[in-house]
């Protein structure tokens, strides 16, 4: 069975309080998924309140109890019999990640934490260089891990 990979970034309130405000997917296969979910401005960190806030869609949210089955849905039109590898560079993601799905990942998702060995962070900074695409939103975040994957040979990903 072929692993279809799949890069996945978060943005949350604060690290005290870890609460979803948006989650990006990007696949090797160029497929891809993005979601706001509705979010207390209280709760922000300024860090969020000043840098992720501004990059959110005005308006467009998926409530968080409808975001289990979007990505469902979503994984069903784009895996083709396949697992999922699901790379993250933190373990935060991998949290907000599990919560969705009430504490663990479905069957067919296999989570990996990528780092600098597997990322090129000369790479990451060329992809927002020439994108144009600001960090700290979740998709522009999951392209650049994509875009800056480094796969090891010799080593099962």
């Amino acid at each position: 069975m072929v692993n279809q990979k799949i890069f996945m970034d978060t943005e949350f309130t604060s690290f005290h309080g870890l609460e979803l405000i948006s989650i990006g997917l990007a696949a090797s296969t160029g497929e891809e998924f993005y979601a706001e979910v509705p979010y207390y401005p209280e709760r922000c960190s300024n860090f969020v309140k000043e840098t992720v806030i501004p990059l959110l869609s005005e308006g467009k949210t998926v409530a968080y109890e409808d975001l289990q089955n979007e990505l469902l849905n979503w994984f069903r039109a784009i895996r083709l019999e396949t697992t999922v590898k699901l790379f993250y560079d933190s373990e935060f993601d991998k949290k907000l990640f599990n919560d969705i799905f009430n504490g663990g990942p479905p069957k067919f998702v296999n989570h990996k934490q990528i780092g600098r060995r597997n990322i090129s962070e000369l790479l990451r900074n060329h992809y927002y260089a020439f994108s144009c695409l600001p960090e700290h939103h979740a998709l522009n975040d999951a392209r650049a891990l994509r875009y800056a994957f480094l796969e090891r040979p010799g080593r099962a990903m």
